[in-house]
């Protein structure tokens, strides 16, 4: 066979030597082989048969012989072709078989007309037996072997045709035979052509497909790498994104349910902070594969949406079911005991928070499914981490209402909707306003009023704290600092502004703008379960301080890293939470109030309580020798101008007034 073209084939798959090559052709040509010959035979049958009408031209008075002959060659041929073919055979069997039945037909056809009385005509008409050669070397896919086999046979027939049968010269007879020589040697060079271009085209094919293999190949590994997340093994957010696709179509056109989960490793930036990126790529990767046994256990997917959060896509009939998979993964995770000593929640481990949201009929988009997922994560977070919430659209921290909330977010400083109030803070000791605490109002497009505990929460969600927050401390500094309308003025800030790169530079731009002082400016951070301890957190902190400004901790004793805040930053101010004033009604409660305030003074910080609703509650600060005081017993929060006209009672006024109440 052509070595050329098995040379080409064999440098891209060395392993395919000639011989498996020519037995991989013979494989692959069986079936395409039975094909050919069957048609070419079936068109042979046809054409002999028509051939009889030559029979009558020329031996008009054997006709009748010649086409029985014709007729017996074609019905036994094709019998036999199809009983091969039915009963499977081999395509060398149909080949030969097809092979015979043509020289069969050639030697049939000689036996009945040489019993013609036109012997002169039958002489040359004896030559058309170079149609039977011709058909098996060209007409048919016979290999080459049995092709010259065959028209072998077919020149001995009729070279022995003509030495019996033809009544003619010896130089006639030489020129017939020459002529069918010649047909022999044209017709088999033709054949053995045919079938190295037959053998080439496979090898091309070959080559041709080998080479489309190991390209869907590398196809299918680049789109394996390209909807796989790198670290985990886990699907990555482009491949689950066209899997909640694919559901979201399923629940428009079957109305088949899905769940959706955002899972979220609880203080994973921390983790990497104190144990280092590699413990943190680990401990994901363990987690990963942790989750992804549960979730496969309950029939559901997994992917990694980005950082420390997974998502999970759960076909489920109910919401119930949902659930019980997100308690599931929160218990694996749990029962899996990975190290977290640093964090400041009283737990030891690592753990997740899972926010679970469920197809409904108001579910109009799929974004909606991942909104609501997203909003039940973040109350999980909010209420402590370790859990599990289920969006619940009947709730109104949940209802489309913080949509429009978050929507009037853009725009509140753009039209108006924000304006800050200020809460005075008295100094027990002396009687005077030692500042204000600002306090953040919205209001709706329609004027309906959204209290602080419904959009700072959104407003942190969204993003929008960063720069509300920045607005805030400049009108702080506008309208009551550079005015000397307070000597002190707090402003709450949120720990993702304490994130925000360039915070403490646009603090600074902002009192030299206003030729502030930065000692006047304070800045309140709130002990939440949101303020996670980090180096970017205490930069900032440090950054602020440099500055002058003061750092107050807000809400003492109502997070779980008071004392770790305490012991990494000099606050100028800790604020006691109004709780623990409005327990000491009771014994218990005065000794945890007594407590703190020791552990305080033992630091050496301002202490500030807030809540003082009540005489009762303003001589017990006093009776405790506390620093400062605020509550609605003190000052309501109230609008700049209302500060300018003595809004905030004089300490000797408010004393008389609380004597008369006591008498």
């Amino acid at each position: 066979m052509h070595m050329l073209a098995e040379t080409a084939v064999a440098t891209i798959r060395p392993t395919l030597s000639p011989e498996r090559l020519r037995r991989l052709y013979k494989q692959k040509s069986e079936s395409g082989r039975k094909c050919a010959t069957r048609s070419g035979l079936w068109i042979a049958v046809a054409v002999y048969i028509a051939y009889a009408f030559t029979d009558y031209l020329f031996i008009g008075d054997v006709v009748r012989y010649t086409i029985a002959g014709r007729l017996a060659v074609s019905a036994i041929a094709l019998c036999t072709l199809e009983l091969l073919l039915y009963r499977k055979a081999k395509a060398d069997t149909v080949d030969m078989a097809a092979a015979a039945s043509v020289l069969a037909a050639y030697l049939v056809w000689l036996l009945t007309a040489q019993m013609t009385t036109v012997r002169e005509a039958f002489s040359y008409y004896m030559v058309f037996g170079a149609i039977f050669m011709m058909s098996v070397n060209l007409f048919f896919s016979f290999r080459f072997p049995l092709a010259l086999a065959a028209s072998v046979t077919n020149v001995l027939i009729f070279v022995g045709a003509l030495y019996l049968f033809a009544p003619m010269l010896l130089l006639h007879k030489l020129i017939l035979g020459a002529f069918c020589i010649s047909c022999f040697i044209f017709t088999s060079y033709v054949n053995l052509q045919l079938n190295r271009e037959r053998y080439k085209v496979f090898l091309n094919a070959l080559e041709a497909s080998l080479q489309q293999a190991a390209a869907e190949e590398r196809g299918k590994a680049l789109l394996h790498l390209s909807n796989t997340d790198s670290l985990t093994g886990l699907e990555n957010r482009r491949a689950i994104d066209q899997r909640l696709r694919d559901h979201w179509q399923r629940w428009q056109d079957q109305r088949a349910p899905f769940a959706v989960l955002l899972i979220d490793v609880d203080y994973f930036k921390h983790y990497n902070d104190c144990y280092g990126h590699q413990e943190g790529d680990r401990c994901l990767v363990a987690v990963s594969q942790l989750l992804q046994s549960v979730a496969s256990s309950y029939g559901s997917i997994i992917g990694r949406y980005g950082g420390e959060e997974f998502i999970v896509i759960a076909p489920m009939q109910n919401s119930e079911r949902a659930s019980a998979l997100a308690e599931a993964m929160c218990a694996a995770v749990r029962a899996l005991a990975w190290p977290h000593e640093h964090r400041r929640d009283g737990t030891t481990v690592i753990t997740v928070s899972v926010g679970v949201s469920y197809t409904r009929d108001q579910t109009k988009q799929v974004d909606k499914v991942i909104h609501e997922a997203d909003r039940a994560l973040y109350a999980a977070k909010a209420t402590g981490r370790n859990t599990v919430v289920v969006f619940d659209p009947d709730d109104p921290q949940s209802s489309d209402d913080s949509e429009d909330i978050a929507a009037t977010l853009k725009i509140a400083l753009e039209h108006g909707l924000v304006h800050l109030v200020y809460q005075p803070i008295r100094n027990v000791q002396t009687g005077k306003t030692d500042g204000v605490e600002a306090l953040m109002r919205l209001r709706m497009l329609d004027g309906t009023a959204v209290p602080p505990d419904r959009f700072i929460p959104v407003a942190e969600r969204t993003g929008s704290i960063v720069k509300l927050g920045r607005w805030a401390i400049r009108t702080v500094c506008r309208d009551l600092l550079a005015t000397d309308l307070v000597q002190v003025a707090s402003v709450n800030v949120s720990p993702i502004e304490l994130k925000t790169p360039g915070f403490a530079s646009y603090v600074a731009a902002t009192l030299a703008e206003f030729d502030v002082a930065g000692a006047r400016l304070a800045f309140e951070i709130t002990e939440g379960v949101e303020l996670e301890i980090d180096q970017d957190v205490v930069r900032c902190i440090s950054d602020l301080r440099a500055l002058g400004a003061q750092v107050w901790l807000d809400d003492f004793g109502t997070g779980f890293a008071g004392l770790s805040w305490l012991r990494l930053i000099d606050f100028d101010t800790v604020k006691i939470d109004r709780s623990f004033l409005h327990d000491s009604n009771t014994e218990r409660g005065k000794r945890m109030l007594l407590d703190i305030i020791s552990l305080l003074r033992n630091r050496g910080v301002k202490i500030l309580v807030e809540g003082v609703e009540t005489i009762e509650h303003q001589l017990l600060m006093q009776q405790y020798g506390i620093n400062q005081i605020q509550g609605y017993y003190i000052g309501r929060p109230a609008p700049a101008a209302r500060l300018e006209t003595g809004n905030v009672l004089p300490f000797s006024m408010a004393r008389k007034l609380d004597s008369k109440r006591l008498s």
